[in-house]
């Protein structure tokens, strides 16, 4: 977060909620009821879109007029808690075969030939 998002956010944003990752929703003052009315998050932590949760991105994308209230999405007996993307770290999914986890593979069924230049 630099200092001129703080300053902006102190001298024309009015505070609309904040969600359960402890990211904070702001709309602009200066825009407020218009038709493309100016919103944004400050993240707590690294900015990463997908830690917004989908009633927050509804309003931020002007889906909705109303930010959500913290009593609109119960949440569901199937929803598993927010993983961030893992692509590029230790813990990324790699299959079998994948030359950073042993580059062993079982073999292919029986009809496969590789091809190879005459």
């Amino acid at each position: 977060m630099t200092a001129w998002t703080l300053l902006h956010t102190w001298l024309w944003g009015e505070p609309m909620g904040a969600d359960s990752f402890g990211n904070r929703y702001y709309r602009d003052k200066r825009t407020r009821g218009q038709k493309r009315e100016r919103r944004w998050v400050l993240y707590k932590g690294k900015a990463e879109g997908s830690a917004v949760p989908p009633q927050w991105n509804a309003w931020l994308q002007r889906t909705v007029v109303e930010p959500p209230s913290p009593a609109a999405a119960p949440r569901r007996p199937w929803q598993k808690p927010h993983v961030p993307n893992l692509t590029g770290t230790a813990q990324a999914y790699r299959p079998p075969g994948h030359t950073l986890s042993g580059g062993r593979r079982d073999r292919a069924s029986g009809d496969y030939e590789p091809w190879t230049p005459s």
